[in-house]
């Protein structure tokens, strides 16, 4: 039988603090950096944007391509989305 750690609120916000040290630190690095894609990396790694269930019509077919490439067709979906509105804040910046 294996044996199961218990995380406890203590050890939540022990994580929480650990990570928000870890932003906080890399944020001064890539103010000295200025521009470093390294730092910036990192940075986006430890981003975790709120989750929000939603009700999302789609057409079949595209529905079909993204569940067809197997589990984590949600993710597929999302990060689709967030290459296109990514491209959209590039283009009105110009």
């Amino acid at each position: 039988m294996k044996r199961r750690t218990r995380v406890t609120k203590g050890r939540q916000i022990a994580r929480r603090r650990t990570a928000g040290g870890k932003i906080a630190r890399l944020k001064a690095a890539a103010d000295e950096a200025k521009g470093s894609h390294d730092l910036i990396a990192e940075i986006a790694e430890l981003y975790k944007p709120i989750k929000k269930p939603v009700t999302l019509r789609l057409d079949a077919d595209v529905l079909a391509c993204f569940k067809k490439q197997g589990r984590g067709y949600q993710t597929r979906i999302n990060r689709a989305l967030r290459k296109v509105m990514m491209e959209g804040r590039k283009e009105s910046r110009e």
